[in-house]
């Protein structure tokens, strides 16, 4: 019977029905006697018809079938789809990413029939084309049941990307992620679930989410992490956002704040410092509000506070050693360890120098030693000194240069008060313009001295609270004031030099620095307005010393005086030249003279 429908297949279709129905008598009358050969015939006739029928069958061109493939050559594969013919599907179709050929015979592959060759009964098929129509059936059924489809971001195009789900679609920009994404070549090539929000098959349209399944997933996130957080608890996170005020923390589906200052017992100028956008923290719950949503985070409150035993590590007169981590106008802050700072104050970093800012002394980063000078746990500081590290030199000072001593140094500055002078390493001494000199005026130092020059000077006096050192270059001399009295006595004839003229009388210099006042009413006898209408600067002049002060250092002078001193000499000798008088003529002359010298005065 087989070899009978086979060669009746091979010659003419036509005969089909009729060989159908001759071969069903036949094995009826055939296996009359045995039943179970009887349905055995029938089942294997049935199936050789339809296997038969089916090689006649014309598949519809577009209509997606199964086939096998039998042969592989240089251009195409032929595939048995159990058609009169095989079908002929092109090899560039088979072609990997790799550029290889993945057909093998005997692989079961579904293809679409393109389109029939009745006269040389060839059948065109197409694999990709079928793997298309596939893949519209599965976006249609993932569209209508709301669920997703898995695809490769390809590039970026105008208002968002790309993506290749088997056939091209767009995902719009809005839709690529729960916020804004600040570089969008990251998302090229990476692999995501979509959900399909619209399609159009007839235009080859498809526009995808990937936003709506973050923001289920977090929905569901942010259920059940509301539902076990609480306050103390420690949490895993992901850091999501960097501010300068702090770091926003995902719990899942929860974001959180770790406020700067919540996150290191020490020092942080800005969370990037620390943390990164993905890094993985463990933070501790400070607070919760369920109903805000608000969530307060901590992370150095997973680590004992250092202050708690700062006392005990450093008590005061200890000596330490910290790094410089800030300065300010006031002083250096100084890191002991993480949480732990102190201040040295300006005033603390030396014996000798005056720091107007720490700048001079320290920069940032510096390690430095120092000693504790004051430690308060309860407000959180601590004070410290870089000066008392080395001894102070003031306390040496007194002992290494005692009253009385002479010393030598340049002059480091000069101001309008007096002269600065370098004694030992940070140590000035002062010379003030009234210990300059016994005798000159001095307007200004600069008039005696300049800056460097070398000087001698005596000590005067130390105060070493006061950190103040003085010294006296007069010193060095005795003061001729001492000793004006012995050179000017009083009455004595003096001739000097007028070096000023004022309203009250003329100042007249006797020596270097020592000058005598005429006042204007020991000038002459006769009454004038002002002394520069007798005198000029520069005059030489004679007078007689009236009177001497040496502590107020002034000496009194008098030109009228001399002229009394000549009108008394002639009397003299003219009464020593004469006999004796009657004491009527004597009383007369003296009551004239008398007269006389009452009306010069």
């Amino acid at each position: 019977m087989e070899n009978l429908v086979k060669d009746e297949t091979e010659t003419t279709p036509a005969a089909t029905d009729e060989l159908s129905d001759v071969a069903v008598t036949e094995d009826s009358v055939e296996t009359l006697d045995d039943s179970d050969d009887m349905d055995s015939g029938e089942d294997t006739m049935e199936s050789l018809m339809d296997m038969y029928e089916e090689s006649f069958k014309r598949f519809q061109e577009g209509e997606v079938v199964t086939g096998k493939i039998i042969s592989v050559d240089k251009d195409n594969v032929l595939v048995d789809i159990g058609y009169k013919s095989e079908g002929q599907i092109a090899l560039h179709e088979f072609r990997n990413e790799e550029g290889q050929i993945a057909a093998t015979v005997g692989d079961s592959v579904e293809v679409m029939v393109e389109w029939w060759d009745d006269e040389e009964e060839v059948v065109i098929l197409s694999k990709e084309k079928a793997a298309k129509i596939k893949v519209w059936d599965e976006i249609k059924k993932a569209h209508d049941a709301d669920g997703t489809v898995e695809g490769v971001i390809i590039n970026r195009v105008k208002g968002g990307f790309s993506v290749d789900i088997g056939v091209q679609a767009f995902l719009p920009g809005s839709q690529a992620d729960l916020r804004p994404i600040r570089n969008l070549d990251e998302m090229v090539g990476k692999t995501f679930a979509f959900k399909i929000l619209k399609y159009n098959r007839k235009r080859s349209n498809i526009v995808l989410s990937r936003r709506v399944i973050l923001e289920e997933e977090r929905e569901a996130a942010r259920s059940a992490t509301l539902a076990t957080i609480e306050e103390g608890k420690v949490v895993a996170g992901i850091v999501k956002n960097i501010t300068e005020y702090g770091v926003f923390v995902d719990l899942g589906g929860v974001d959180g704040l770790l406020h700067i200052t919540d996150i290191s017992w020490g020092r942080v100028k800005h969370p990037s410092e620390i943390f990164s956008v993905g890094d993985e923290i463990n933070v501790k719950i400070l607070s919760l509000d369920l109903e805000k949503e608000r969530v307060s985070l901590g992370m150095k409150q997973l680590t004992e506070d250092p202050w708690t035993t700062a006392a005990e590590k450093y008590p005061v007169d200890a000596r330490i050693t910290g790094r410089v981590v800030s300065l300010t106008d006031y002083g250096a802050f100084v890191e002991l360890e993480e949480g732990i700072e102190g201040l040295i104050h300006v005033s603390e970093m030396s014996w000798t120098r005056k720091i107007r800012h720490p700048s001079k002394m320290v920069s940032v980063g510096d390690e430095v030693d120092a000693i504790v000078l004051d430690i308060k746990p309860e407000s959180r500081r601590i004070s410290l000194g870089m000066k008392q590290i080395a001894p102070n030199p003031w306390d040496v000072i007194s002992e290494k240069y005692p009253i009385g001593t002479t010393i030598e140094g340049k002059i480091k500055n000069i101001t309008d008060f007096g002269l600065f002078i370098g004694i030992d390493e940070g140590i000035d001494g002062l010379v003030h313009i009234s210990d300059i000199s016994w005798t000159k005026r001095i307007k200004h130092p600069n008039e005696l001295y300049k800056k460097g020059d070398v000087v001698q000077a005596i000590v005067l006096d130390i105060e070493k609270k006061s950190e103040r050192f003085s010294l006296g270059i007069k010193q060095m001399q005795a003061d001729p004031w001492e000793t004006v009295a012995e050179r000017y006595e009083v009455g004595k004839e003096i001739t000097g030099t007028v070096t000023n003229i004022t309203d009250f009388g003329v100042f007249v210099e006797l020596e270097e620095g020592i000058e005598g006042l005429v006042h204007v009413s020991e000038i002459s006898r006769e009454k004038i307005k002002t002394p520069a209408e007798k005198f000029a600067v520069g005059d030489v002049i004679t007078a007689k010393v009236m009177n001497i002060n040496s502590d107020e250092r002034r000496i009194g002078l008098s030109i009228k005086r001399l002229d009394m001193g000549d009108d008394q000499g002639i009397l003299s000798d003219y009464v020593n030249k004469m006999g004796p008088a009657t004491s009527t003529f004597g009383e007369i002359l003296r009551e004239n003279l008398q007269e006389k010298m009452n009306e010069d005065k």
